[in-house]
């Protein structure tokens, strides 16, 4: 290790600072500027998302986020979760010369704020370990962007490296299993069909060669094979659609009808796409669909909760993050 202190920031996507109105507002027409996330032609998107979108949207996602806000810290639960995972890695890399912060992509804390305080703190080497375990241009790459885009203003500069994507990783397929594992035995009941839902994608972004499905794919089979669920017995699917156009499928509120209307009674979620509950998880799976499902025949229902900051979760994120720092 460095002689100095070395940086290690984990990076998740973001939440507003407040579940009114103007607060999502303000929140998405950061996310939704980004043109990584949306990669329409300026000229095009911006009197609509100016017009339309950001009308209309911040009221419903508004309802949303009250529905799972954390009323004690007067923030999103991933803001609360995140913190919480690297307070518990900073635990473990205690007295080794590593300090760990955490940082939103989108509203705050951000990430030029908390790579600013690690070289305030005397880091010279930061690792940024970006919480997307499935690499997307419009998460990953996102990330990278904005912390160079930090390194741009500053004279002197960390040196920098941006963590690779985890989504084969064995630490990670590992903690995955076991959290499933733990939470499908504290079930009063034995589903018939276990569903991995993940993000969604334009298909366009994937089209031009952006590698997520496949990696979402390979988690997938990875973890089917650790849970010795038949293929039968399994579904991938992807969630979070936005707009008209086609995304990344099958989706999982078509595939979660499906089940229904098929007669299937019993049905567990878990999203192997997240490392943090977020409003996609609890609001979208827990709540929304959650009603779907039972509206259309279902009679039990489980969302497993996501690693968070449990003892398998932030295991993995540190076996993941020493290997970034190996070298150093």
């Amino acid at each position: 290790m460095s002689d100095t202190p070395i940086g290690a920031l984990l990076v998740n996507l973001g939440t507003p600072r407040g579940a009114d109105y103007w607060s999502v507002r303000r929140y998405l027409r950061e996310f939704l500027s980004d043109r990584r996330v949306v990669d329409l032609p300026p000229l095009l998107w911006r009197p609509l998302l100016e017009a339309l979108v950001l009308t209309f949207r911040p009221l419903r996602s508004a309802r949303a986020y009250r529905s799972v806000w954390n009323e004690e810290r007067d923030e999103g639960p991933l803001k609360t979760i995140t913190r919480a995972q690297a307070e518990k890695l900073a635990a473990r890399f205690a007295g080794e010369g590593v300090i760990v912060d955490f940082a939103m992509r989108y509203a705050g804390p951000s990430i030029g704020e908390r790579l600013r305080s690690l070289c305030a703190q005397g880091c010279e080497r930061i690792v940024v370990l970006p919480a997307y375990p499935q690499y997307a241009a419009s998460t990953n790459a996102s990330v990278a962007d904005e912390a160079f885009r930090t390194l741009m203003t500053m004279r002197a500069q960390p040196a920098l490296r941006i963590a690779a994507p985890f989504y084969d990783d064995p630490a990670y397929i590992d903690a995955l299993a076991a959290s499933a594992r733990a939470g499908l035995a504290a079930l009063d009941f034995e589903p018939e069909v276990l569903v991995a839902s993940f993000h969604g994608l334009p298909q366009a972004q994937i089209d031009r060669g952006d590698p997520y499905r496949r990696h979402c794919e390979t988690t997938f089979d990875l973890l089917r094979a650790k849970l010795d669920v038949p293929p039968e017995r399994m579904r991938l699917t992807f969630q979070s659609r936005f707009g008209r156009a086609q995304w990344t499928g099958p989706y999982t509120t078509s595939v979660v009808q499906e089940l229904a209307a098929s007669g299937v009674k019993r049905i567990a979620l878990l999203t192997p796409g997240f490392v943090a509950d977020c409003l996609e998880t609890l609001e979208e799976i827990g709540i929304e669909l959650r009603h779907g499902f039972l509206s259309a025949g279902g009679e039990s229902f489980a969302r497993l909760d996501c690693l968070n900051d449990s003892e398998d979760g932030v295991r993995a994120l540190e076996t993941i993050l020493r290997r970034e720092l190996a070298g150093w």
